[in-house]
This record gives C-alpha cells, sequence and structure tokens, in this order.
C-alpha cells in the first residue's frame, strides 16, 4: 500500500465514522440538515448511523489486511453517499452539512479507486 492510498484511507475511516458516530447519537448539529434534506428522524440510527459506522470500519479492517473488506466498504460508502448528495440536491438544501455529503462521496470514492488500482499512485 502506497502512503496516498494509506493518508486517504485513515482519513476516510476517521471521517464517516465520525459521521456515522453523529448521526447514531442524532448530534443536534446534524437534525437541522436531515430535515431540510426531507429525512426522517428516525431514520438517524438505522439505516444512516448504522450504515456510516459499519462502512468505516470495513474501511479500517481493510487497513488491518483483512482482504476484501475495506474495497467493498468504501464501495458501499460511494454509494451510500451518491444516495445522500442526491437526497440533498432534490431537497434543494445546499446547507454546509450538504456539502460534507459530497465530500464524504469524493473521500470514499477516492479510497475506492486507490483501493482496486483505478488510480496509480508512483513510488
Amino acid at each position: 500500500m502506497h502512503t496516498a492510498h494509506l493518508v486517504v484511507t485513515v482519513v476516510a475511516v476517521l471521517a464517516t465514522g465520525f459521521s456515522g458516530v453523529a448521526a447514531l447519537a442524532r448530534l443536534p448539529a446534524i437534525v437541522p440538515a436531515m430535515t431540510r434534506a426531507g429525512v426522517p428522524l428516525s431514520w438517524l440510527i438505522f439505516p444512516i448511523g448504522t450504515l456510516k459506522t459499519a462502512g468505516s470500519a470495513g474501511m479500517l479492517l481493510g487497513l488491518l489486511g483483512v482482504p476484501g473488506v475495506g474495497t467493498a466498504a468504501a464501495g458501499g460508502l460511494v454509494l451510500f453517499f451518491a444516495c445522500a448528495v442526491h437526497t440533498h440536491l432534490l431537497a434543494g438544501d445546499r446547507s454546509p452539512q450538504s456539502g460534507l455529503a459530497l465530500g464524504f462521496l469524493l473521500l470514499s470514492a477516492a479510497t475506492l479507486a486507490l483501493d482496486i488500482g483505478w488510480v496509480a499512485v508512483p513510488l
């Protein structure tokens, strides 16, 4: 694993992990954005917080050498955050929190691309 891959994946694990725990804890700062996007608050624990946290844990397992799990988790998070961005856009939510969804999507996509070799990083 190259340094860039390691750094991007660690940042993705930390960011998506924090986001997942924030949803599980129903952090008050995220409630307005969920409301603006039309997401039921009952979804914060499951599926939102659970999927983000599981994806983060899966990417961490990939870093620890469990074959295929990190790649699958990154792919799942790409799908999750693509749906999140779409939901915010459909609702007309252009808040900073909707921008975070895009950032998480880009981090997850970069991790996936590096995992499967779509991006070659020279030594």
